[in-house]
């Protein structure tokens, strides 16, 4: 039998459910691993960040609750993007001049042979 979850966690576990059935649910933190395609695989993901998992500790979960909060706050959780919450998409997809400031491989080489000769 399954333990009871509580209202606050099976709210996250819906989010995350959500997120999979949407494709928009990523196997890593920063979503480098690609998408998640199982669905045994979503639940325990749903269940470890709701804190719900048998393997999840009271650390854990406050870390993931905090996490996730503060997610929600910014409006940058998947759901939220995809609803058009709060703006978020405008706001987590500017680059800050970041794309402006990247050097080419010639240019870095061509600083550095300044630097060494005094100019």
């Amino acid at each position: 039998m399954a333990a009871k979850t509580s209202r606050r966690q099976r709210k996250t576990i819906g989010r995350v459910m959500h997120e999979y059935k949407h494709g928009e649910l990523k196997r890593s933190k920063r979503g480098r691993g690609g998408k998640v395609k199982g669905r045994r695989q979503a639940i325990a993901i749903a269940l470890n960040e709701a804190g719900a998992s048998k393997y999840s500790s009271r650390r854990k979960n406050r870390r993931n609750r905090r996490r996730t909060e503060r997610k929600e706050r910014r409006g940058e959780t998947a759901q939220q993007e995809r609803e058009g919450r709060m703006g978020a998409r405008s706001r987590r997809h500017k680059t800050h001049g970041a794309e402006l400031r990247k050097r080419s491989r010639a240019a870095k080489k061509a600083a550095r042979t300044r630097k060494r000769r005094g100019h």
